[in-house]
């Protein structure tokens, strides 16, 4: 019997698994870093230890410090979460050595599925559909490109140690192969230390359909349904349903079939995801096998019932699983999107900062996994999932409305978030009709209102003075005689608005150019204000945070500071020429010099923050001043990194 886990993980996966744990009775160890030391998963755990600094290589990955961490409080299992070492058959392997139960597979299955050349090949000697493609162990340049002929256009060149969309590349033509299998090469090389490549004829607007099996050490082997994955933006996941609106039960079954299949030829224990692409002719071909817990899996433990971190440590236990095949029923819909604090209408920058508030919005059917709480700072050292928001309904429509309403009752202040674009995808109609295939981001919601920068009109600027008006503790701001107007200066996102307030009747009335519209606020209350507004009573939430003040009206966040008694700030934004970090990160590469000529929308250097590398541009035409960095420092959101003099300047400068 086991009974002291060690959750090698940080966030709202160590929090799932530490409620599960605990329920089952079982004492639970947190890891984490120096940044993570007041962290949810940290406080909801019996034990925890630091296992080393922010930077996740110092000590997420650091396997020696996390079995170090594991002897200290005498644990007899770890569960690795997803992530980090999760899928890393040397720490399973390590585990295993050290007397310690894994909850996951055997390394060796780790190490099989955990390439895409290899477990392509089992999986055709197993008789599971596969792409056809090239997976040969020569995988050098020329091989490819001999290889590419065969196949045809187009086609997908994939990093055989990767995911994620790293390494990854749709081939158009021949003309433009070698280049990409070059830039593939050394982003695998980069994301995964391995630069080997497969290539895989390109299934277009296919369906990202997976498969979740359970198998224990009896050679039992069950599918617990299926999930659609389809609604992807660059590779990564957006949204994940259970059950798949495309799949028919005839499609489920054989898809069930062969991923149990795939998972027997691995000789393979505990959970694990068989996912495919399924085109629109319901042929499915096989993708890959991730050998964890899948981040999406909650919305199968809505429709099954069950709770699959208690299956697996039951199965890391030793005992058979608790169902058999026959036993296994799906009930009503459930469909889940990831909360992020990243934003949508800048090029889904991720945003860094304190969360000023954090209010789930709970109702019935409803289900938020998160490891943060309004309080935390979100930093750059890790993803930047605020949550996975989960609705369950009799059907799909009923599941996507209270998705929809979760989402526009969630209170998020202090980042922004993609809660708008999330709660715009829900409610889309071609996502309503199931016709959503891995291309329907780019080509059908390319031009979403949620993906561009939004102004508020006079409505939003009315409830603004109106929440200011009311001050921080209920007092007036301004326009305490009944017939003065008085003039305002708020700020959004950069952008002055000039507005002109004063009493009417019992509310306010709010001058904006030619815009009038009146508000009566009758109550404020705990971050929830009330209004009429037309003689509708309407509410709203919001945050007072000094001169900044953050509310939600429809469904969509909005913050705009007070500037009234300020005196004008100094050029430093747009076209500025001065270059600011957008957000914390790292120096990756530097791509100008001084003296350098550039135009506005040159790259001037790369930032990582998050895992991901963001180009930051020139705001103008001119000649690089100077460049304030070097590669591989770390810098702070605002920071200036480089100055860039208009052409103007310069030559005025080379007279004198």
């Amino acid at each position: 019997m086991l009974k002291k886990l060690l959750i090698a993980n940080r966030g709202e996966i160590a929090v799932r698994v530490i409620r599960t744990a605990r329920a089952l009775g079982y004492r639970t160890v947190a890891v984490y870093s120096e940044a993570d030391a007041k962290s949810l998963h940290v406080e909801l755990a019996d034990e925890a230890v630091c296992i080393g600094p922010a930077q996740v290589s110092a000590s997420y990955l650091n396997a020696e410090a996390i079995l170090e961490a594991a002897k200290t409080t005498g644990v007899d299992c770890v569960h690795p979460g997803y992530g980090f070492l999760s899928e890393n058959s040397a720490f399973a392997e390590a585990c295993k050595a050290r007397g310690l139960t894994f909850v996951g597979p055997p390394s060796g299955a780790i190490e099989l599925m955990g390439s895409k050349r290899r477990s392509k090949i089992a999986m055709q000697e197993a008789g599971v559909p596969v792409v056809p493609g090239y997976e040969g162990n020569n995988a050098s340049d020329d091989e490819l490109m001999a290889a590419a002929g065969d196949i045809g256009y187009p086609l997908m060149i994939k990093a055989s140690a990767g995911g994620g969309g790293r390494g990854m590349r749709l081939v158009a033509s021949e003309a433009d192969l070698l280049d990409n299998i070059q830039r593939a090469r050394s982003e695998a090389k980069q994301a995964f230390g391995d630069d080997e490549l497969i290539l895989e004829k390109a299934v277009i607007e296919p369906r990202h359909v997976e498969i979740q099996v359970f198998a224990d050490r009896h050679g039992n082997a069950v599918y617990l349904g299926e999930r659609d994955c389809s609604v992807q933006r660059r590779h990564q996941k957006v949204v994940e349903e259970a059950p798949s609106p495309f799949v028919t039960p005839e499609l489920r079954a054989a898809m069930g079939e062969a991923a149990v299949q795939a998972a027997k030829a691995c000789g393979y224990e505990g959970a694990g995801t068989v996912e495919f692409l399924v085109d629109k002719d319901r042929n499915f071909y096989f993708l890959e096998m991730n050998t964890r817990l899948q981040v999406e899996h909650p919305v199968t433990e809505l429709i099954t019932g069950q709770d699959l971190v208690a299956w697996q440590l039951t199965v890391a236990e030793g005992q058979p699983l608790p169902l058999a095949q026959d036993q296994i029923e799906l009930n009503g819909h459930a469909i889940e999107v990831r909360l992020y604090a990243e934003d949508p209408a800048h090029g889904f920058t991720p945003q860094t900062g304190p969360l000023l508030a954090f209010e789930p919005a709970m109702a019935e059917g409803l289900r938020f996994d998160s490891g943060v709480r309004s309080g935390d700072t979100i930093t750059p050292h890790y993803d930047p999932m605020l949550a996975k928001v989960i609705a369950w309904g009799q059907t799909r429509d009923e599941a996507r409305r209270r998705l929809v309403r979760a989402l526009e009752d969630t209170t998020v202040f202090g980042v922004t978030t993609n809660r708008y674009f999330l709660s715009r995808i829900i409610a889309d109609d071609t996502f309503g009709a199931g016709e959503a295939t891995t291309a329907f981001l780019q080509q059908a919601f390319a031009d979403d209102p949620s993906l561009k920068p939004a102004t508020p009109g006079i409505r939003e600027m009315a409830v603004a003075a109106c929440l200011l008006d009311h001050g921080e503790q209920g007092q007036r701001s301004w326009s305490n005689a009944p017939a003065t107007m008085t003039p305002i200066l708020l700020e959004h996102d950069g952008q002055p608005f000039q507005l002109l307030v004063g009493r009417r009747d019992s509310g306010l009335n709010v001058t904006l150019g030619e815009d009038q519209h009146s508000l009566n606020v009758t109550s404020l209350e705990n971050g929830r204000a009330c209004f009429i507004d037309t003689g509708v009573r309407q509410t709203c939430q919001y945050h007072r945070e000094g001169d900044s003040l953050y509310f939600q009206l429809d469904g969509q966040a909005w913050q705009v500071r007070d500037i009234t008694h300020q005196p004008a700030a100094g050029g430093t934004g747009s076209g500025s020429g001065k270059i600011q970090a957008s957000m914390d990160g790292a120096i990756v590469d530097i791509l100008v010099q001084p003296d350098q000529p550039v135009q506005q929308g040159d790259t001037v250097l790369i930032l990582e923050a998050m895992k991901m590398e963001h180009p930051v541009k020139a705001d103008r035409d001119g000649t690089v001043r100077e460049v304030l960095v070097s590669k591989g420092d770390q810098v702070k959101r605002s920071q200036l990194l480089a100055e860039i003099s208009d052409n103007t300047s310069v030559e005025q400068e080379a007279d004198a």
